[in-house]
Formats: C-alpha cells, sequence, structure tokens
C-alpha cells in the first residue's frame, strides 16, 4: 500500500486534493475493496459519494485517508476540505456532510444543532495534538512562557498591545512568570473563530484566568481580537516566520512540518518548567496544551452509504499509519480500541472522558 513519506509533498498533494473530489482512474478488480472493512475481499465493488469537511487541524489525516482509500476503491468520489471546526459543525448538522473533523468536541449549542436537524452522529476519537506556540527561527528573545504570560500578551486585557513591552504591567498585576518581556514588536498570527484550534487554545490557556481570576464576563471571547486571523495553517506559519518576534499557535503536524521556518516557544502551565511540543511529551501527558482530535459520521449515512461505512473502517484499520504520516500523536490503545469499538456498535452521540 502506498505511503506518504515527503511531507513537503504531501502538502502539495493535499492543496489538490481538498479542492476537488478524490478521482482515481486505476483499478476495478475483486482485489480492489481489500482495505475496505465491511465490502472487502470479493464483494460488488464500493461505489458513492463520501464528503468531510470541518477542522483545518485533522484535514491532513481524513485527506490521506481519502487518497489511500480511493487507490483500492476508485469508483467512490471523495471530498474533503478544512475550513474549521465550527463551519463544519454547521455544514454537518443541516446534513450537508457525511463526516465532520474536528479539533475539539461537539459543544452543546453543536449538538442542539444537529438534534434540531434530525442528524443522529457518532464521535470518534482519533489522535492527540499539541497546540505549539510559535514564533519565528529568528526570535531569540523569549524562551518560555506560561499560561498567564501567554494571557497577558493574548488575552482580552491585552488588545491594543503592539510591542511586547506593553504587557508589562498587565503580567505584573497577574502574576505571569517570565516578564518583563522585550521592547520589541508584537505581531501576532493565528487561527480565527471559525477554528477549533482557536476555541481549544482559549479554553485551554485562557479561560482560567480570564474567567475565574479576571472576572471577565462570563462566555466573553478570552481572545483578544486584534491580531491576523487566518483559517489557512500555511498563512499563519508564512505570517509567524516573516515577523521576528511573531507570536502565534497552530497544530502539532504544522509546526513539524514547518521546522526551518518557525520554533516553538517552550510552555508551563504555571512557572518555569516549561515543556517543548514533542511526539514524547505530547503523548506522555506532559505538553499542557494537548487536546484529542476527532472526526464526526452521521449515523442514518452511516447505515445506507455502504462506501461511507467502508471509509470508516479503513480509516480506523489504518489510524496508526495515517496519524505517523501526518505528523500527529497516536492515542492510546485503550483510547483507539474504544473509539473502534464505538463504531462497531454504532454508538451515538458524544462520549464523556
Amino acid at each position: 500500500m502506498f505511503r506518504v513519506r515527503d511531507k513537503a509533498g504531501f502538502r502539495a498533494l493535499l492543496a489538490a486534493v481538498t479542492l476537488a473530489l478524490v478521482a482515481v482512474a486505476c483499478g476495478g478488480d475483486s482485489d480492489a475493496n481489500s482495505g475496505s472493512g465491511s465490502n472487502g475481499g470479493s464483494k460488488e465493488a464500493l461505489t458513492g459519494e463520501i464528503v468531510a469537511s470541518g477542522s483545518s487541524t485533522v484535514e491532513p489525516i481524513t485527506s490521506l485517508a481519502a487518497e489511500l482509500f480511493s487507490e483500492e476503491n476508485p469508483d467512490v468520489g471523495l471530498s474533503v476540505d478544512g475550513p474549521g471546526t465550527g463551519d463544519g459543525f454547521e455544514l454537518f448538522c443541516q446534513g450537508k456532510t457525511d463526516i465532520s473533523d474536528a479539533s475539539r468536541a461537539i459543544e452543546p449549542e453543536e449538538q442542539k444543532a444537529c438534534k434540531d436537524g434530525g442528524i443522529e452522529y457518532i464521535e470518534l476519537k482519533v489522535a492527540i495534538d499539541g497546540i505549539s506556540v510559535l514564533t519565528s527561527k529568528n526570535n531569540n528573545e523569549i524562551s518560555c512562557l506560561d499560561f498567564k504570560d501567554l494571557y497577558a500578551l493574548i488575552g482580552p486585557e491585552s488588545e491594543g498591545f503592539k510591542n511586547w513591552s506593553d504587557a508589562n504591567s498587565l503580567a505584573e498585576e497577574i502574576g505571569a512568570t517570565h516578564a518583563p518581556y522585550p521592547d520589541v514588536p508584537l505581531a501576532i498570527t493565528a487561527p480565527g473563530e471559525e477554528s477549533g484550534t482557536y476555541d481549544s487554545f482559549g479554553e485551554i490557556v485562557l479561560e482560567g484566568t480570564a474567567y475565574d481570576e479576571r472576572k471577565v464576563e462570563e462566555d466573553a471571547p478570552v481572545i483578544r481580537p486584534d491580531y491576523t486571523a487566518s483559517g489557512d495553517d500555511n498563512v499563519i506559519i508564512q505570517g509567524l516566520s516573516g515577523d521576528e518576534t511573531s507570536l502565534g499557535w497552530v497544530g502539532y503536524a504544522f509546526y513539524q512540518e514547518n521546522t526551518d521556518k518557525v520554533k516553538a516557544i517552550p510552555i508551563a502551565e504555571e512557572g518555569d518548567n516549561c515543556i517543548e511540543p514533542t511526539d514524547e511529551t505530547i503523548a506522555a501527558g506532559e505538553y499542557p496544551i494537548a487536546r484529542d482530535l476527532f472526526f464526526y459520521v452521521n449515523s442514518k449515512k452511516a447505515e445506507s452509504n455502504e462506501a461511507l461505512q467502508g471509509f470508516v473502517d479503513f480509516y480506523l484499520a489504518e489510524l496508526q499509519t495515517l496519524v505517523q504520516e501526518t505528523g500527529y500523536v497516536e492515542a492510546p490503545e485503550d483510547v483507539i480500541s474504544a473509539t473502534t469499538q464505538v463504531w462497531e456498535d454504532r454508538e451515538t452521540g458524544t462520549r464523556e472522558g
């Protein structure tokens, strides 16, 4: 089976894959379905359409799965794109997509939208990501930040700060560890509000300080609005690499693909024990900005669409390879076993834990 080893080439491939249907012209014999699970062996070849949308973070995993699945099932049309987790759920809960990639769990208002739209879903946890806080390769001013430092620089009270040093007074007030900051431009480029990575960063890093300590109005945004936002992770990397004293965040895989352009700032939840994102620190739960990655399957469409059933079977069977090749961190074996069981049982709804 084909495997992608050249990450730069793979990203170029994804740009083409996500703009159109995956169409592979070769194949069609009785072996074509050998990797498609329930429809494998000598059964009739799979046909039909599958539409996946959602998280730009999870998109590379699903796009690679689509490419490999299409090699074995050339008569199945697969469309994959990554406008963001929130936008993906909006489409999914309207019944417009079969799969919704997500870099966070579905939120209560999205659950309600799906219920109102008559959409039941199967939630599948597939990998672990470590949101990586990044700066330019040339930035030697900052070597460690904790959550309160990030609040002082990126939180709602930092709106209007144009230099790192503008945050010094706020940092001192809230007890941030690594102030004072240098008197250099603060150029923030990061995901926009449509992104699950935006949501996860705010929830994990900033909400405790904002809501619990600073008494920011509950449910008010905890990320300052005045920064360069993009739903395209490659645009974010370009912005971060182009400003010498930049600051921003992306999913771990996009950081790993661009270590020649950006570097990760080690992070601590509190204090000086700053941890750099690596496969090992993320898997061990040591890196403090880790989160689970998911995809959601429309359960009714899975019942009626054999191609969709086959694709999810294939996705889960090849999950270790997909996660490794796209630069993310494998979930523990017990999590993957539970995910596989949820799919086999067609268990609907959101799971706790």
